[in-house]
């Protein structure tokens, strides 16, 4: 790609694993009087529909797949395109996404499973699970030296890095000696690409494993002190660390067992089986408003092992299996008929974990609460918990209406195009319609 920055320059290194606007236009879903006439109708959703129609006809996106449900039922499906712009094979409910944040929400989740067995408090210091993190040195001035520190003036919790209040930052979002500080520490988030893009995508090359991407993190400063500020981090990421040192599992098999089995959510994986390459998409950067291949399905780097499994970003999955994932939510923990998690868990989980004094002001998650691993609503938003991906997706669960509705397409950088912001307005618009027609 040369030289040529790619459309909205913002891409450098803040937006790539952001969560969007997710819900931030989704006021809407707050104010609806949705009755059984209501739900009769849940079939219809011609405003989504239509926005996924505008996107592929137009070429901006290679797909759009939605997936949208009420309680336990099965999902009302809409897809458009195919997995690559040129190819004749269709998206549809079990192509393969790589969801980068919304991998956030599930972390979390599993967080709360092992708070549910008491294996962990959410006040719980973390230095009681990781004694590296145990008199840690803070910035004096955000993203300014960091040789210039001042001591944390209390210990970071599960709860903080469950609402990225820890003071952990992020290398694609922090500037100035902090940022390289983290990249050469292999203090990155997930990856992208095989393409030799250098500085456009390049995040430094992740630490050999967990236990030393843990460790590393330990010896660097925070930005800010713990439990007063709404940075978005790696957090999620050291809560994989966390979750297979309580667990005594590997990260991602305590996933597997704890949540994917049970959820029959079979198409989840931090590494693409060889077998399955037939279902992934490509996933395409703008370049002037055009998509052009950035990580191609057949050779994807999805394909080869994670560095290790990235518990904030690393995840590729189905449309299908993200919906089981929220089905389980809205079900307050049950799924098909079997408890895969507490309804104390899941309540906890999807409610506002922020400390006490910690706004959202001005950050992605403006306007909202945070709860374990994702955005939860406040006032008329109350009940909604999801996030979305730096690769288009977003994904959001209703508790109090028993809805879930995810979209998934592949593009970067996620806030290059509106569709994150416009998918939470177009399923208001649908809803209202319903209620209208009830």
């Amino acid at each position: 790609m040369g030289s040529r920055t790619m459309e909205g320059a913002a891409i450098s290194r803040r937006v790539l694993l952001r969560g969007g606007a997710l819900l931030g236009a989704g006021a809407a879903l707050g104010t609806l009087p949705l009755g059984r006439a209501a739900l009769a109708h849940a079939g219809h959703w011609p405003s989504v529909a239509a926005l996924a129609e505008r996107y592929v006809g137009t070429r901006k996106v290679a797909n759009m797949v939605a997936a949208l449900g009420w309680g336990q039922r099965a999902p009302d499906v809409i897809a458009h395109g195919t997995l690559a712009i040129g190819q004749a094979v269709p998206a549809g409910i079990d192509s393969l996404y790589r969801i980068y944040s919304m991998t956030k929400p599930i972390t979390g989740m599993a967080t709360m499973l092992l708070i549910e067995d008491d294996k962990l408090e959410l006040d719980q210091p973390l230095a009681e699970i990781l004694p590296a993190f145990a008199d840690m040195q803070v910035q004096k001035t955000y993203d300014g030296s960091i040789t210039d520190l001042e001591p944390a003036e209390r210990p970071i919790t599960i709860r903080h890095l469950l609402t990225h209040t820890a003071g952990l930052g992020y290398s694609i979002i922090q500037k100035g000696p902090i940022r390289v500080a983290y990249e050469r520490a292999g203090v990155v988030p997930g990856q992208v690409t095989r393409l030799p893009l250098g500085e456009m995508f390049g995040r430094g090359t992740p630490a050999p494993s967990l236990k030393v991407f843990a460790d590393n993190l330990a010896k660097l400063p925070l930005v800010a002190q713990p439990g007063t500020r709404w940075s978005y981090s790696v957090a999620l990421d050291l809560l994989g660390r966390v979750i297979e040192v309580v667990s005594g599992r590997p990260f991602d098999a305590f996933l597997k067992e704890r949540l994917f089995d049970p959820l029959g959510m079979t198409s989840t994986w931090f590494q693409v089986p060889a077998s399955e390459v037939g279902r992934l998409t490509t996933n395409y950067g703008l370049l002037d408003g055009r998509p052009l291949p950035l990580d191609p399905a057949r050779a994807s780097v999805y394909l080869g092992p994670p560095a290790f499994p990235f518990g904030g970003a690393g995840l590729v999955s189905s449309p299908r299996d993200y919906d089981r994932f929220l089905r389980m939510l809205v079900g307050y923990g049950e799924f098909e008929g079997k408890r895969v998690m507490s309804e104390a868990a899941v309540r906890l989980g999807t409610s506002n974990l922020l400390p006490e004094g910690v706004s959202t002001a001005g950050t992605l998650a403006a306007g909202a609460g945070f709860g374990a691993g994702g955005r939860v609503g406040l006032g008329e938003q109350a009940g909604t918990y999801g996030w979305g991906g730096a690769a288009g997706t977003i994904a959001f669960a209703d508790l109090k209406r028993g809805l879930r509705a995810g979209l998934f397409t592949q593009y970067m950088p996620a806030d290059a195009l509106p569709i994150q912001s416009e998918f939470p307005l177009a399923v208001a618009a649908d809803l209202k319609a319903m209620a209208s027609a009830g």
